[in-house]
C-alpha cells in the first residue's frame, strides 16, 4: 500500500495598516510557522493557497485599501488566478 502524501498548505499573510498590524501579522506569522505552515508575507506570489488580509479600518483612506485589497483577492480567485 502506497503512502498517501499530503502537500503543505501555503499561507501568504497580507497586511495593512499600522505598524501595529505588521506586529501582529509577525506574531500570527510565528504561530503558523509554528504549526508547519509555509508562510510568505506580503507578497505577489500565487502559489499561496490560503490568504489572510490583516487590515485596518480606523482611517478611511486605510478602510478602501482594505477593501480594495479584499476585493481583488476575491475577483483572482473567481478567476482561479489563487
Amino acid at each position: 500500500m502506497k503512502a498517501r502524501t499530503f502537500e503543505k498548505d501555503v499561507v501568504n499573510v497580507i497586511t495593512l495598516g499600522c505598524s501595529k498590524n505588521l506586529v501582529d501579522s509577525e506574531q500570527l506569522i510565528t504561530q503558523l510557522k509554528g504549526n508547519d505552515f509555509d508562510v510568505l508575507h506580503d507578497s505577489n506570489e500565487e502559489s499561496a493557497n490560503i490568504i489572510i488580509i490583516n487590515t485596518c479600518g480606523f482611517i478611511d483612506v486605510a478602510k478602501e485599501e482594505s477593501i480594495n485589497t479584499i476585493l481583488d483577492y476575491a475577483d483572482r480567485k473567481k478567476q482561479k488566478a489563487i
